[in-house]
């Protein structure tokens, strides 16, 4: 019999694992359980935690976690009471701890107007000005939101925000629209950059070798050391980085979803949502959470896929996590709000070498 190459199988597409954004998940694991304690020993009117009652708070797999923190961590936490006073272990901040501690009511106080105007933006994203109000549940840590932020942030801003109920669902409505505010990440950076619209090249003029233009409608794209893309490929890749596309903060509802423009346009509100967040990135629930608001893709997944120029997808950590790949060199996000630099500050106390561990 003759060989033959039309009776096999195609080629499995692989999907490149970049390890520094796999590594962003595996970093904050230890200092998520810092953080966590912190908080829930803050939250305790002596501003200690019985050991005893570390299982009420954590669970009793959770307990082992925190109890190796403790141990490992003495500039962070301190055990008092035992055996010698016979009162029972507790564990509070150390001294040097808490003076940092008391640095995030002004790390908070600089983030309520960025708050305030992110809340308002993810609202004239959506096609009705309103979100879902467990949806903002879902993500408001990674917005960076307080525990209390129905009193503390939409009740304080009656002019900006307002608690609607619609058909027994609570919804989070914007009560007015800022022109000012339908700005996207994407356009401010290509404002800084001072980037304008290019020249007309040539039929001749080279294709860019790792698919960036520097158009006004382009996206900033990072693909992974591993990822050949061939001459045809990177041909499409230009002509879609020169296609222009409507505002994601336009309606939904005036275009065709089967336009290619409106394709676009639906990465560039995949690609703001992400940039919203603080350290740009969202699991695959959290933003399928968005799916019927913003009109996102039927095929979400195929869509971030396709676009691994921009997004990428870990699995390192408890569920998939999509990432805004320009918000990060390496393993470092490159823009920090006040929260998170308040949050590197008191993770110092763990020494450089734990820190990135």
């Amino acid at each position: 019999m003759h060989k033959t190459t039309f009776g096999r199988k195609p080629k499995k597409k692989v999907y490149h694992r970049v390890h520094e954004l796999d590594r962003v998940m595996e970093l904050q694991k230890k200092p998520s359980l810092i953080l966590q304690l912190k908080s829930i020993i803050q939250s305790q009117k002596t501003e200690s935690l019985l050991l005893r009652d570390l299982e009420k708070e954590v669970g009793f797999v959770q307990k082992w976690n925190y109890m190796a923190v403790i141990e490992k961590y003495p500039s962070v936490f301190r055990v008092i009471g035992g055996q010698i006073d016979k009162s029972p272990p507790a564990v509070t901040l150390t001294e040097k701890a808490k003076k940092l501690a008391s640095l995030e009511a002004d790390a908070r106080v600089q983030m309520e107007p960025i708050l305030v105007r992110n809340l308002r933006k993810l609202l004239m994203l959506s096609v009705d000005c309103k979100v879902p109000y467990e949806t903002i549940e879902l993500i408001s840590s990674e917005l960076g939101l307080p525990n209390d932020f129905k009193n503390s942030v939409i009740l304080k801003y009656p002019q900006f925000f307002k608690l609607n109920e619609v058909n027994n669902r609570s919804y989070l409505h914007l009560e007015n629209w800022d022109s000012s505010l339908a700005v996207t990440a994407r356009e401010e950076r290509i404002a800084r950059q001072g980037v304008s619209t290019p020249v007309r090249q040539s039929k001749s003029a080279k294709i860019s070798k790792d698919g960036n233009f520097s158009g006004p409608f382009a996206f900033q794209l990072n693909y992974p050391a591993g990822f050949r893309p061939n001459m045809s490929y990177l041909e499409e890749v230009q002509r879609w980085q020169k296609m222009d596309f409507p505002s994601p903060y336009l309606n939904a509802r005036r275009f065709e979803a089967a336009d290619p423009k409106a394709r676009k346009r639906a990465v560039a509100v995949l690609h703001e949502l992400l940039s919203l967040t603080m350290e740009k990135r969202l699991t695959s629930a959290q933003l399928d959470a968005f799916h019927s608001e913003y009109r996102l893709p039927a095929r979400l997944l195929l869509c971030l896929i396709k676009h691994q120029g921009i997004f990428y997808i870990t699995n390192k950590g408890v569920m998939s996590t999509v990432i805004l790949k320009e918000a990060y060199d390496g393993s470092n996000l490159i823009d920090k709000c006040p929260i998170l630099e308040f949050r590197d500050k008191f993770l110092g106390l763990m020494g450089r070498k734990d820190c990135n561990s």
